[in-house]
């Protein structure tokens, strides 16, 4: 016998996805794996020197629940240096990885029945955690033609009496898109005026492009700061998505009860982990740098040669590093006698015959897409789009 709960709570189809590429790979099958969302690059050295510092020094017992004090004062001063924000050490909880990050928020400010607002298309898991803590996902659609992202009338339209939070994921997973400082003002406004949470989801931060900003929502004002709880990590920026570190900033009570909700639930992250992110802060970053410069090379390969192939409607990203396509322009057409008639139908004839895994997006609550992660290299991206082109070719 399981629970109601874990009997609701769908797979991770990324996780499904990546592991299923490499079963195929480990049989000799040459599968190119654009699906799961993890920088290819290495965790820049000075990070792993930091980390083999931390053991040889012993630095191998328990911590306070919320982080060492060294790492949550590296992050309060990155939050008012990079972000114009002003937070305590107090107010950060160090976790182990963002998505967990997520989880002690829903856990710290959600009752069951409590509905938040999702935006679409969002992170898969978003709406599974929103479950898991008794809360109620509420997805809402925003249009195509405004690039997917939330407007302000929309939001309205979507708040009830029952409604508790709202998610905000800017650069979001799966579209790219990045807010503006403007469209999250009036968002954040009317969460004020409608005392609502807003969680706001910006691991994928540094990952902009074309001279975009990333704008952290809790800087825009004295009154929404004190409605958001910002979420932040190491895995996407710092090419450190095994180490599991996240963080929270947030008002000093939402704060507290994190930390005491981790202390049960996982006592605090890897010592040596945090370590190692004390270490991302405060080193050299040219590494990183270097790194978010190879992406923008990437995206801007990946986005023009999918643009070439016809029947594919490709979103432009200005951040993170996934292009959303749109692929119901191939629907009706056939392989072997195999009809496309759903984005998963595609993914599966991808995987297949073109031996690459790509990412089918109804699970991101955006059907007739799929996602591609150009989190790998050039010559993979070139070779891929060159198979989905061959086989959109071949379809009657």
């Amino acid at each position: 016998m399981i629970s109601e709960i874990a009997k609701n709570i769908a797979p991770s189809s990324t996780l499904a996805i990546s592991a299923k590429a490499k079963e195929l790979r480990g049989k000799g099958i040459p599968i190119l794996g654009f699906g799961v969302g993890e920088p290819d690059f290495n965790t820049p050295e000075y990070i792993n020197e930091a980390a083999k510092n931390a053991i040889e020094n012993g630095f191998t017992k328990y911590t306070a629940a919320a982080g060492i004090l060294p790492l949550r004062e590296a992050i309060a001063k990155k939050l008012n240096e990079e972000n114009k924000v002003s937070y305590t050490p107090e107010q950060i909880v160090v976790n182990s990885g963002a998505k967990h990050s997520l989880f002690n928020a829903f856990m710290a400010v959600l009752n069951p029945g409590d509905e938040v607002i999702i935006p679409a298309p969002y992170w898969l898991s978003y709406t599974e955690m929103v479950k898991i803590v008794g809360a109620v996902p509420k997805v809402v659609r925003p249009s195509k033609q405004n690039g997917y992202k939330l407007q302000a009338d929309e939001l309205k339209n979507a708040i009830t009496t029952k409604t508790k939070a709202i998610i905000i994921n800017s650069p979001s997973n799966p579209t790219g898109l990045v807010y503006s400082k403007e469209e999250l003002k009036q968002l954040a406004d009317i969460a004020i005026s409608k005392d609502l949470w807003i969680i706001s989801d910006e691991i994928y931060e540094y990952l902009v492009y074309e001279g975009t900003e990333h704008v952290c929502i809790a800087s825009l004002s004295d009154e929404i700061y004190n409605h958001t709880i910002v979420i932040n990590g190491f895995s996407k920026g710092f090419a450190m998505t095994g180490w599991r570190v996240g963080y929270t900033a947030s008002p000093l009570e939402v704060a507290k009860a994190m930390s005491n909700i981790q202390s049960h639930a996982v006592s605090h992250p890897s010592s040596i982990s945090q370590k190692a992110a004390e270490a991302a802060l405060t080193g050299d970053r040219t590494s990183i740098h270097n790194m978010i410069a190879e992406f923008a090379k990437r995206r801007d390969y990946m986005y023009n040669g999918l643009c070439e192939i016809p029947g594919l409607d490709v979103l432009k990203p200005y951040g993170a590093f996934y292009c959303l396509v749109d692929v119901s322009g191939l629907y009706g057409k056939s392989y072997e006698g195999t009809i496309i008639n759903n984005e998963a139908t595609l993914a599966k004839l991808l995987l297949d015959v073109a031996e690459m895994a790509v990412v089918p997006c109804e699970d991101f609550g955006i059907p007739n897409c799929i996602r591609l992660s150009y989190a790998v290299g050039i010559d993979v991206i070139e070779t891929g789009i060159a198979r989905l082109k061959k086989l959109v070719s071949n379809l009657q």
